[in-house]
């Protein structure tokens, strides 16, 4: 039996996508289907408040990125050292969705 030999996938972006966006704020959201994060850039002089990217995705998928950022920030403690950060500020939105800013 032949071994098959692994595909190749094409992956394609625009370049205003690849050269990426810088960001110090972020707002979830959530409905029973989707979880919305809202990523922001606030400038303090003078006070601005810049959306720069706003990504949706369904539930599973979200649970996915959560379990992808904690096992990547945990490599990146064991190897630079423990990250020390202040406990982010929680606000509750509407009864319909709930948000968090930090």
């Amino acid at each position: 039996m032949e071994n098959p030999q692994p595909q190749q996938v094409q992956f394609q972006a625009d370049p205003q996508i690849i050269k990426g966006v810088y960001t110090n704020n972020m707002q979830v959201s959530h409905t029973k289907e989707e979880f919305i994060l809202d990523f922001m850039n606030i400038s303090h002089t003078p006070q601005l408040i810049s959306l720069v990217s706003k990504v949706i995705t369904n539930p599973a998928h979200f649970k996915r990125i959560v379990a992808a950022l904690q096992d990547n920030l945990k490599k990146y403690e064991d190897k630079f050292g423990s990250i020390d950060s202040p406990k982010p500020e929680v606000t509750q939105a509407s009864s319909e969705s709930s948000k968090f800013g930090f």
